[in-house]
């Protein structure tokens, strides 16, 4: 029991990295320039794996002190995390230039594959039965 609530972790991980590789081999053959990006690519993924990391373990405790709540636990780590988004892109919001451009959506695309597969996840822990 204890490894098949923690396997989404494993599952989570490697979903990063596989994603991470991706969007360095699409750059790299874009030949698009990410050394004068703001924040490195696996700055961006780490981040975000940490906060889904996070967001699922409190889901996991908020499951089994009460499961009528875990929706709720799920929309406000979101909220929490696309705030902590908008500050790590506000230094870039501010700069204008067409690398900027593809840095911002670098970032969006980044952050919306991690609020799928959170959501995912989440919907798995929900259709769970207890």
């Amino acid at each position: 029991m204890f490894l098949q609530n923690y396997k989404p972790f494993l599952r989570l991980f490697i979903f990063a990295l596989a994603a991470c590789v991706i969007h360095k081999v699409a750059f790299l053959v874009s030949n698009i320039n990410v050394q004068n990006f703001y924040y490195s690519i696996e700055f961006l993924y780490l981040i975000f794996f940490g906060l889904s990391a996070s967001l699922y373990l409190i889901l996991l405790i908020v499951k089994k002190k009460n499961f009528e709540v875990v929706g709720m636990a799920f929309l406000f780590g979101t909220f929490t995390q696309m705030l902590l988004g908008y500050l790590i892109l506000r230094p870039i919001l501010d700069i204008k230039s067409e690398e900027v451009m593809i840095e911002k959506m670098s970032f969006f695309v980044t952050f919306i594959l991690f609020l799928l597969f959170q959501t995912l996840l989440t919907i798995r822990l929900l259709n769970e039965k207890r």
